[in-house]
């Protein structure tokens, strides 16, 4: 059978009206629930209007809280007025360190510059020269900013700049997944990142399906979203994550399987159908991007979980006693091993306290506190996905690293 055309591909039926309304990256006009949080950031980015240097903005909260749609929202909304504001957004997955952030910001304010080759002082210069002969108020959106392994530099850097600018300035609002993450931040880059804070909570059951609502509203052709699946996509959601990311990719899936199979109505069955597939590919995203001891430390956890025999495990009801958690300890054993295996120097057991916590924060593990008994009190955890699952994506990217690596010493 030959293959189909593009045209005959694009003119299939779908349930879609507008797909990019699903995407994640998708800015609507109005976010709901988030009003109390836009008001506050365009109150602290309010001064660029009037040419003045706003303070800086730290915005913490769980993954899918629209802490990144909130502030490219209140975006959009400066653009609209007419000022020496301009801003430079920057994925800090991509863009790691201090280096690569401020070439990125030289590439948004100059776009015809080649900066291959240059020093970072040259980078810095042409920064610097541009925003004071401007008169520039540059605001620097640091979008998951914990994932720079110079954060400290770079934010000494950036906030001295403005030392060093008389009609110009420079602003950071640093967005982080972790809650915890400024407590790791030296002293001097606490004090200048953290003048203003704010905390995006998780969506609430209700919040989540007035969400999914929205978006079905828009992105679906009319009446093909059963509410019974709407419902059902904000309860799996709201209970499990308060994650609209989530949600919008559980809507998108289920709108693609309904076209695969040739419905023109997206039910309940679509719904759980979905939620399998995005489960694995939400898995495999977070434990991908994760950093090398984190990886590491789930790989202990799932090489427990596979390996019964190496663990010990408690028997009964409560969660303590609950066979499908296992003990800190024995975790932490397993996580010396396995960095040994991966000639990876191991972590104290302060830093191994902050992994489960951040594991905890992207629902790829559980963990409650054991009550006093035979074993004392300590920390029980739980892994969120088929180990074997964890177990192959991890060695799998650590064997791609270590050919990398091979590769070099060449």
């Amino acid at each position: 059978m030959p293959s189909p055309s593009f045209s005959e591909i694009l003119n299939r039926p779908t349930v879609f009206a507008d797909k990019n309304v699903l995407s994640p990256h998708y800015v609507p006009d109005t976010l709901p629930f988030r009003d109390k949080e836009i008001t506050k950031i365009m109150e602290g980015l309010s001064p660029a209007l009037k040419n003045e240097r706003p303070r800086n903005m730290f915005i913490y909260g769980k993954t899918g809280t629209g802490k990144t749609c909130s502030v490219k929202n209140v975006i959009s909304k400066m653009g609209e007025h007419k000022s020496t504001a301009v801003s430079c957004y920057i994925n800090c997955r991509m863009y790691n360190s201090r280096y690569r952030v401020i070439q990125k910001i030289d590439k948004e304010l100059l776009p015809n510059l080649d900066s291959m080759g240059f020093g970072l002082a040259m980078l810095y210069e042409k920064m610097m020269t541009d925003i004071e002969s401007g008169a520039k108020r540059l605001i620097v959106i640091l979008d998951e900013v914990d994932m720079v392994k110079d954060l400290d530099d770079l934010l000494y850097t950036l906030t001295r700049a403005n030392d060093e600018l008389s009609k110009s300035s420079i602003t950071i609002i640093g967005i982080s997944n972790k809650v915890s993450f400024k407590d790791q931040l030296g002293q001097r880059s606490k004090s200048s990142l953290c003048e203003n804070e704010m905390v995006f909570a998780p969506y609430t059951p209700p919040q989540m399906q007035k969400i999914i609502e929205q978006r079905a509203k828009i992105g679906f052709k009319p009446h093909v979203v059963d509410e019974s699946a709407i419902n059902l996509a904000a309860a799996i959601t709201g209970s499990d994550v308060g994650d609209a990311r989530y949600a919008l990719k559980l809507l998108m899936k289920a709108g693609e399987l309904a076209d695969e199979q040739g419905s023109k109505k997206i039910t309940d069955k679509e719904v759980e159908s979905a939620r399998k597939a995005v489960e694995s590919d939400v898995a495999f995203e977070a434990i991908s991007t994760l950093p090398d001891h984190q990886q590491l430390v789930l790989l202990a956890i799932a090489n427990l979980v596979l390996d019964k025999g190496k663990n010990t495990r408690l028997t009964s009801g409560s969660p303590e006693e609950d066979d499908s958690f296992l003990v800190s300890g024995e975790v932490y054993e397993e996580y010396c091993k396995v960095s040994r295996h991966y000639r990876k120097p191991r972590r104290s057991a302060r830093w191994y306290r902050e992994y489960l916590n951040d594991l905890e924060m992207l629902g790829l593990i559980t963990t409650v506190e054991s009550g006093a008994g035979m074993r004392g009190r300590t920390r029980l955890i739980r892994i969120g996905y088929p180990a074997s699952d964890v177990k192959k994506i991890i060695e799998k990217n650590f064997s791609i690293i270590e050919s990398k690596d091979e590769e070099k010493h060449a």
